[in-house]
This record gives C-alpha cells, sequence and structure tokens, in this order.
C-alpha cells in the first residue's frame, strides 16, 4: 500500500497572510512541517500543495517536493485532490500546514488504520478523549471541533457545539468527550469523490466540510491519540511556541 503525504499550504491566509513562511527558531514553517512529516515511517512520499510562488520556491530552496495547483480551491481537501489526482497513491493523508511540531507518530496513526483493518476505510482521522472534570474552553470554545463516535469509532456528528449534550449533570463521569484533532486519511478514490460533493446543509450551518460527507453517506474511521500538537491559526499563537 502505497500512502502518500500531501501538505497543502495557501500564502492568502485571512488571519495571518503568508503562515507558511514565517520563521519559527531557524526554519519556516511549512519547512517544519514538512521535515516532521518526513520522519513518518509510513509514508511512501511527501509532496506540498500550493498555489503561490513564494511558497513553492522556499520548499524547492531546502530540497522538499512541492506542486503548484490553482488559486480557486475552497479548502485542503481540495488543494490536495489535485494533487492526488496526478499521484501513484493508495492512501492520502492531509497534513495541516500549520502544525510546525506535528508528531510522527501521530501520522503513523492514521496511516496505519488503513492497513490494519479488514476493510479499508473511505476517511479516518484522529480524536483525543478529552476528560469531562477538566470542563475547559476546549469544550466550550466553537473553534475546537468535538466528535460523537458509534461503538466502532465511526464519526456520528462532529460540532461546534459541546456534544454529547449533558441533560442529566450526574452522568457526567461516564460520559466520554472527544476533541476532533484535525489530521485526514482518505484512500485516493474517495478523496477525488469527496470534491465534487455540492456544499450540505449541515456544513453550512456549523462550517465544518466533514459533516459534508457524513451527509452523503461516507463514513469516517476514528482512532484515539493522546498526543496534540499546537497549531498557528493567528501571529498570537506564535508566543511561546518552541521546538521540544
Amino acid at each position: 500500500m502505497k500512502i502518500t503525504g500531501i501538505i497543502p499550504a495557501r500564502y492568502a491566509s485571512t488571519r495571518f497572510p503568508g503562515k507558511p513562511l514565517v520563521d519559527i527558531e531557524g526554519k519556516t514553517m511549512i519547512r517544519r512541517v514538512y521535515e516532521q512529516a518526513l520522519k513518518a515511517k509510513t509514508l511512501s512520499d511527501v509532496i506540498v500543495a500550493t498555489d503561490d510562488e513564494r511558497i513553492f520556491k522556499e520548499i524547492e530552496r531546502f530540497g522538499g517536493k512541492v506542486m503548484m495547483t490553482s488559486q480557486t480551491h475552497q479548502n485542503g481537501t481540495e488543494r490536495c485532490a489535485e494533487v492526488a489526482a496526478k499521484l501513484d497513491a493508495d492512501v492520502i493523508i492531509n497534513i495541516q500546514g500549520d502544525e510546525p511540531f506535528i508528531q510522527p507518530e501521530q501520522i503513523d496513526l492514521l496511516a496505519n488504520v488503513f492497513k490494519v483493518k479488514l476493510e479499508a476505510p473511505s476517511i479516518a482521522t484522529l480524536i483525543k478523549e478529552h476528560p469531562f472534570h477538566v470542563f475547559d474552553e476546549t469544550l466550550t470554545n466553537p473553534a475546537r471541533i468535538k466528535v460523537v463516535v458509534n461503538n466502532n469509532l465511526e464519526a456520528l456528528y462532529f460540532s461546534r457545539a459541546t456534544i454529547p449534550f449533558l441533560r442529566d449533570s450526574s452522568k457526567a463521569l461516564s460520559t466520554t468527550f472527544y476533541k476532533h484533532i484535525g489530521i485526514y486519511g482518505f484512500r485516493k478514490e474517495v478523496l477525488l469523490q469527496l470534491v465534487k460533493l455540492p456544499p450540505s446543509h449541515l456544513e453550512l450551518a456549523e462550517s465544518l466540510e466533514q459533516l459534508r460527507w457524513l451527509e452523503n453517506g461516507y463514513k469516517i474511521q476514528c482512532a484515539i491519540t493522546d498526543m496534540e500538537s499546537a497549531s498557528v491559526d493567528v501571529p498570537e499563537d506564535l508566543e511561546g511556541l518552541r521546538e521540544d
């Protein structure tokens, strides 16, 4: 099985223009993500997908692999799909370009979901358990995505709201909360199908693209991780960000 990691990267971020090229302890963020991805044991290849010449030149400068994509893509999934369509690969791992210290073990955990299951899933992602007694902004902040799963660890729903809702607080200790870790794996042919789907009602309501896939009947297999790396959404997120 050939598993390829693709890192979508665009320059024109609304909240942080030029984010992939920001310097973090002597290296650009996109280089740090790329080098971390190279450490994953399961990936056959790692490629950056970008629509910007400045990012393209930076990847070439440090010897990485990069492909230019259209500027019309609405999200990283579409950017990944354009590159994936040109590759000889069975599985695509969409690696977030704003997590400079992503752990390669996270990538391997997700990639191995496609290897160990008797029937390879269409889509896979990572989730992390969050204890109820730590009822902090992780559970209440709409920017942090929550997920509920069935007994097979397949996603039932993703939300910006706190799910499940506790009608009876006495049930708190027996309730498991999961937060979504935003890295996805796709069988290549499924990824190419997903980007042809029109936006769905739930997706538009929550502004969560994965709800489009669920609404169209695709299953999303989840794997539980105890790792989580910091993401950079705004310049303030760089404060205190250091390599271990």
